[in-house]
């Protein structure tokens, strides 16, 4: 019989939450505070990491592949949707056709450098975080919390930036804003280190589940838990 836990839905939900929300709302647009430039979405998308460490963490890399796959799936409806929506001719008089084209009209090439750049740098992050809480035998979260964000987020960067935006934006542009939101990246993770330690105490605690990943199949092909 397979074990039930009580918060696992809540935490899956929670990261899509998170993952579509950045993504929709933030991934296009770049900013420049303080000098600095970076995409928007740098703001936000980083916390999804952060649930993916504390699902592997807490549940293993298997239940965190599920979880994985769902926000997948998501962008994948999301992106869908939002293409049908804006194909759809406007009533007459309605004027907000040009809003929507701007708001949500991601090209082709960002919605498959957004879903190849998810599914590669998440289970980068899921299988180096899995790996080294065996080789640090449990201790120490914070150096795998940190260090697969490191390893997750700079996959996640090199596939995205330059498949979606080399040729669009300046190379210039790209390069500073992808090294520039792959720093803020880690530095998030490090920032949100001791609200990593509280939530997966408590859900340690309260799930009485603190899974090490001995025999786990990583292919991430597979659902099987």
């Amino acid at each position: 019989m397979q074990k039930s836990f009580r918060y696992y839905d809540m935490v899956m939900a929670a990261f899509v939450t998170i993952l579509l929300c950045s993504n929709l709302i933030g991934a296009a647009k770049v900013c420049t505070v303080g000098g600095l430039t970076f995409g928007a979405g740098v703001l936000f998308f980083p916390i999804s990491y952060i649930f993916g460490d504390i699902l592997t963490e807490v549940y293993g890399y298997a239940r965190s592949r599920k979880v994985v796959w769902v926000g997948f799936a998501a962008m994948g409806f999301a992106s869908f949707m939002a293409w049908i929506i804006l194909i759809l001719p406007p009533a007459p008089g309605w004027p907000y056709q040009k809003v929507y084209e701007t708001a949500f009209g991601n090209t082709p090439r960002i919605v498959i450098a957004s879903l190849a750049a998810y599914f590669a740098g998440e289970f980068a992050n899921s299988y180096t975080l899995a790996k080294m809480k065996i080789w640090t035998s449990g201790r120490l979260l914070w150096t795998r919390t940190v260090g697969s964000t490191i390893i997750g987020e700079f996959v996640d960067s090199m596939i995205f930036y330059p498949l979606a935006f080399l040729g669009i934006w300046t190379p210039h542009l790209v390069v500073e804003v992808l090294f520039t939101n792959y720093a803020l990246k880690v530095l998030w993770e490090v920032l949100m280190t001791p609200v990593t330690y509280k939530i997966v105490g408590f859900l340690k605690a309260k799930e009485h589940e603190d899974y090490y990943d001995y025999d786990t199949d990583f292919n991430p092909f597979t659902l099987k838990t």
